[in-house]
């Protein structure tokens, strides 16, 4: 199985724009084979709050339908972020496609504590199943400093643990850390998906990163460019690209 996560710099707000640039890394991860991509927290649309509330959508927005089809035609998974609305309250989410199937919503279970005025937490986790076992288990940034969301991950058999995040050249550093531990711990290979450039105020750190089933860092992007880290479960051989 080959996972790819990318590594992204907002337009602040231009759902399109980022759109646009998703196409772009998705293409090159196709051109590697790769079974699964997920791109940072709320990266279709930067890391808003303030935003959010105008910006907010659901899963079946039409202008999502081109992620549907690059899906449907390569079997690819792919993993957006974007606030999503359900009745009145808003949610920081992941929106999943998956070949042929309909699309799923994974909304941050844990928000951090200037989140709150904001967002909603969601309540459910998801879980993505491939073959020869591999269970994939998202997160949303700070649900990883969360040491029940990684359990719970492990409890439902998950091997995989992608993380969608805005991180800081200030956090970075800390959540590296504890990335790390989440992997030794459970035996599990772990990705974090980062901005690079600045989003909602804050510096980016970049510095994506895959971490393997000993908690050694197999493979990390520089702090600047955009691009995508690969990862072949199989062969453990890491592909990074940057642009």
């Amino acid at each position: 199985m080959k996972i790819c996560i990318a590594q992204t710099r907002p337009v602040k707000g231009d759902i399109n724009k980022n759109i646009d640039k998703h196409k772009g890394l998705i293409e090159i991860a196709i051109s590697n084979g790769v079974d699964i991509i997920v791109f940072p927290e709320l990266s279709l649309t930067g890391y808003e709050p303030l935003l959010a509330k105008n910006l907010a959508t659901a899963q079946n927005d039409k202008r999502l339908d081109p992620f549907q089809e690059i899906c449907d035609l390569n079997s690819i998974v792919i993993g957006v972020g974007l606030p999503t609305r359900e009745n009145s309250s808003i949610y920081i989410s992941m929106i999943i496609f998956q070949p042929h199937r309909e699309r799923l919503t994974y909304s941050k279970q844990y928000l951090h504590p200037t989140e709150i005025d904001y967002f909603t937490a969601g309540q459910t986790q998801i879980y993505l199943n491939f073959e020869d076992n591999n269970v994939v288990a998202p997160a949303i940034c700070y649900e990883l400093s969360n040491p029940e969301h990684s359990e719970t991950a492990h409890k439902n058999n998950a091997n995989i643990y992608i993380a969608s995040v805005l991180n800081s050249v200030n956090g970075v550093e800390n959540d590296i850390k504890r990335l790390s531990d989440i992997a030794k711990k459970y035996k599990m290979t772990v990705f974090m998906a980062n901005y690079t450039g600045q989003s909602g105020g804050y510096e980016c750190a970049g510095k994506s990163s895959i971490w393997n089933k000993q908690g050694d860092l197999a493979g990390q992007l520089n702090s600047k460019n955009e691009g995508v880290l690969i990862f072949d479960t199989e062969t453990k051989e890491v592909i990074e690209v940057t642009v």
